[in-house]
């Protein structure tokens, strides 16, 4: 799915207006009908319901009147609140300002002292949200801050018109508070506050409503970032042809493990085999291998030089054999943090045309020396969550979690995966793919470990490196959501994810 900036949405808005003010005026009817006909789905009589309207003085605000004036026509009781100078009013909010006014209902200025209207609100069965759209790059106002309290307190079901008021459209940061919506009604396209940082914690159900724009027009501009969907998923997996044998269906190598941490070399080959490797060998350090070969059925394990338990430095020689046989590489998954580990990561980078994804304490191995990844000819999948980043750049993401992942790509010349909520696969050409799926049921010990086997099975299969980390992600996150529907997000395991979603999940992307 397209996600178009602030800047290109109101570019758009602006060139099909082109001054037209009954251009305007009708844009504007059709948002807020996509606005009032979610909300009235909320709604089994909408004769005997309430609803409040909240609005800012701008265009935003106009598609709030807009909305108020069809609820009040379907039989809603409502009440519409100003909120903000009613002195900078734009025309076409004033002109449905006069259309509302028709129906008999008024446009009250919002009064944080007013227990009536405090009252009504939290009476509402509605609650829709129009006091800021997209263009919001400032901290909430004291009085609009208060607004936003009283909707987030409210009982009553809260339907955002466009954003929730609080989110920055470009980046998800919450300028000091934010709307908490219910569901969310956009126009033309989704933004990527909708689905990064915290403002995806607001945003509620994403609703996209085509309002008319040229699709000609929208055409003429690119969109470097998009929503991962099933269908773009199913379209970047390889071909599998009928007559296919395992050597045509990638041979990778995951590097793993120390006597601390076996069961997530495990788990990263396991997830490999899972989604449709051909080959899969698993490299240990020697001294835990009797454990790891029992537990290994279709991969194949490789015991590999250890000190104390963990890989050693001389290790490194014989990996770089084997990799000069494989398609792709999984190191990381486990490996402990040692000197040898160390030395060893980063002679493989420097050394080998494998692709690799570095996922775990293969991130950490690098960490003094992350312009290792700057000059590497072949592909680097760097999977870090929040802390692994810290470890590797010394600072959060941030705010701008996704301005973030596209500056480290461009810079380092590599794939990131900004794991966590809403994970954030972002390229060193400028794309980046925002993913909209799993649960708080994958919380859990392992989760990454199968992520990274995903990511270097699809890898290996001949994927273009993003497309590959994108398509794992999705398919994880969806795995998680299939488990979650099964046994609820407490109960669910990795190895449900591993065994039974990531299956289920392939045999419907066929």
């Amino acid at each position: 799915m397209r996600t178009g900036t602030a800047e290109q949405l109101r570019w758009l808005d602006q060139t099909t207006i082109n001054g037209d003010r009954n251009t305007g005026l009708r844009l504007m009817e059709r948002a807020a009908r996509g606005v009032a006909d979610e909300a009235l789905s909320y709604l089994e009589r909408p004769e005997e319901a309430k609803a409040v309207v909240f609005c800012g003085p701008g265009n935003n605000g106009g598609d709030g009147v807009v909305c108020a004036r069809m609820l009040k026509e379907a039989g809603v009781a409502v009440r519409v609140f100003l909120v903000g100078d009613r002195s900078k009013m734009t025309p076409d909010i004033l002109t449905n300002e006069t259309r509302l006014n028709t129906c008999g209902v008024v446009l009250e200025d919002f009064d944080v002292r007013d227990e009536k209207q405090k009252d009504f609100t939290e009476e509402a069965d509605l609650l829709i949200d129009a006091i800021f759209g997209i263009g919001l790059h400032r901290e909430l106002s004291a009085e609009v801050a208060q607004a936003v309290e009283w909707m987030n307190h409210a009982p009553g079901f809260v339907i955002a018109a466009d954003i929730p008021s609080g989110v920055e459209a470009n980046t998800g940061r919450i300028m000091g508070n934010a709307v908490r919506a219910t569901a969310t009604v956009t126009f033309t396209m989704a933004k990527p506050g909708h689905n990064v940082g915290d403002g995806a914690l607001c945003t509620g159900k994403l609703l996209v409503k085509d309002i008319g724009l040229d699709p000609d027009l929208m055409d003429s501009l690119e969109y470097p970032v998009a929503m991962l969907e099933e269908s773009m998923v199913r379209e970047f997996l390889p071909y599998r042809p009928k007559d296919g044998h395992k050597g045509i269906f990638g041979k990778v190598f995951v590097v793993g493990g120390c006597r601390n941490y076996i069961g997530a070399p495990i788990m990263a080959s396991h997830a490999a085999v899972r989604s449709g490797t051909g080959l899969v060998f698993l490299g240990v350090p020697e001294d835990i291998y009797s454990i790891i070969a029992i537990k290994c059925m279709e991969e194949m394990p490789v015991a590999l030089p250890d000190k104390k338990g963990c890989l050693a430095a001389e290790a490194t020689d014989e990996i770089l054999e084997r990799l000069e046989e494989m398609q792709a590489a999984l190191i990381g998954p486990g490996l402990g943090k040692t000197p040898g580990v160390e030395q060893s990561v980063q002679a493989i980078l420097k050394r080998t045309h494998c692709p690799i994804v570095l996922d775990a304490d293969g991130i950490n191995a690098i960490a003094d020396h992350i312009d290792i990844l700057d000059s590497r000819s072949a592909p680097t999948i760097l999977t870090p969550h929040d802390g692994e980043f810290r470890n590797l750049t010394g600072h959060w993401p941030g705010g701008d979690r996704l301005g973030t992942a596209l500056a480290f790509a461009k810079a380092h010349n590599c794939v990131l995966v900004m794991k966590g909520h809403r994970t954030i696969v972002a390229g060193p050409d400028g794309r980046a793919y925002l993913n909209t799926t799993g649960n708080d049921g994958m919380a859990k010990g392992g989760s990454g470990d199968v992520l990274g086997g995903l990511i270097v099975s699809l890898l290996g299969q001949g994927m273009e490196p993003l497309e590959a980390a994108a398509a794992a992600v999705w398919i994880h996150g969806r795995a998680g959501d299939w488990m979650a529907d099964r046994y609820g997000c407490r109960g669910m395991t990795t190895t449900d994810v591993l065994m039974e979603g990531i299956p289920a999940v392939l045999k419907e992307l066929e």
